[in-house]
């Protein structure tokens, strides 16, 4: 049973509508929490766009539709991670965080890891659209590199 991206985004709206009530980071308590949670929220939005990419790609006939559409989910929350980091929401607040402190504390490299994730889903998201299945494979590979790059610098391990 695939989920509808319609459904996914929309529960992913509220979920961070409902988590970001309480106002800005650093406003009141629990603020950082609810930064957090959001985030956690957006990227497990972005592990499901890619998990469907890939699947498709693993797929006996891989569907280039699907992929341009799971491409077009990953490429818009890809481009909304650097709001998901606002001050006061890393591991100094105490809040149960993946994020290091260099996130903040290298916040120009955590911006340009974010950028250079945003242009490899834009990517993926065209050539999956033109319709060549080689190319979107390769393309695939540099989303998840891009994704590792971050993750080595900016993520604590699991």
């Amino acid at each position: 049973m695939k989920i509808k991206p319609i459904a996914l985004g929309a529960a992913f709206v509220l979920t961070t509508m409902v988590l970001m009530s309480g106002g800005p980071a650093g406003a009141s308590e629990g603020a950082a929490e609810r930064a957090v949670a959001a985030r956690q929220a957006g990227f497990k939005q972005i592990g499901a766009a890619f998990k469907a990419v890939n699947d498709e790609l693993r797929a006996g006939k891989p569907d280039l539709k699907e992929i341009a559409a799971a491409a077009a989910r990953l490429e818009t929350h890809a481009s909304q991670i650097p709001t998901w980091f606002p001050r006061g929401s890393g591991p100094e607040s105490g809040a149960k965080t993946g994020a290091r402190a260099a996130v903040w504390s290298d916040a120009a490299g955590f911006a340009d890891a974010a950028a250079n994730l945003r242009t490899q889903t834009s990517r993926l998201t065209v050539l999956a659209r033109e319709g060549d299945l080689a190319p979107v494979r390769k393309q695939a590979a540099q989303v998840g590199a891009a994704c590792k790059t971050c993750h080595t610098a900016y993520r604590e391990e699991d």
